[in-house]
């Protein structure tokens, strides 16, 4: 579940990024409203984090700061690449969510919810975005993408 906290205080901080430099008020707001979502998500991990007794990463300051940097030098590409890259973080979060259902006990039916219920959430974000027209980054940028989540999960996890 701390794997899942940073992830989901760095996509607060990527949209916040992203909502400052938007162009258009609409491309603003959509971020901003997939930002509080993404604060929703943070609160639920946060409670289950609490309820098993285990803590948020210490490195979350950085997570939080890198990926609003991130977010930002996104959405200096214009909002249609800004959008597109919600859709792609969006889509590679569905599938760690998906690989972490897959590794989750079967009687922790408590972080189960959680992770589906984001998991709904994050597929309609990465799904408005698209249909806003976000369009697709390079393939090159989506691999640098996973890489820098790699790097993120696998040190939320034991730092």
């Amino acid at each position: 579940m701390r794997v899942n906290h940073a992830g989901e205080l760095a996509a607060q901080a990527l949209y916040h990024g992203q909502a400052l430099v938007a162009r258009s008020e609409s491309t603003r707001a959509m971020l901003l409203a997939t930002a509080r979502s993404e604060s929703d998500h943070l609160a639920w991990c946060e409670m289950r984090l609490s309820e098993l007794g285990a803590r948020p990463s210490l490195l979350n300051p950085l997570w939080y700061t890198g990926s609003f940097l991130i977010g930002a030098g996104a959405a200096l590409l214009g909002d249609r690449a800004s959008l597109g890259f919600v859709a792609e973080t969006e889509r590679q979060v569905e599938g760690h969510l998906d690989e972490h259902l897959d590794r989750l006990p079967a009687g922790d039916a408590r972080s189960r919810a959680i992770l589906e219920a984001m998991r709904a959430e994050e597929v309609a974000h990465g799904a408005a975005a698209a249909a806003a027209g976000g369009v697709r980054p390079p393939a090159a940028v989506c691999a640098l993408m996973r890489r820098t989540a790699r790097v993120m999960t696998g040190s939320a996890y034991w730092i």
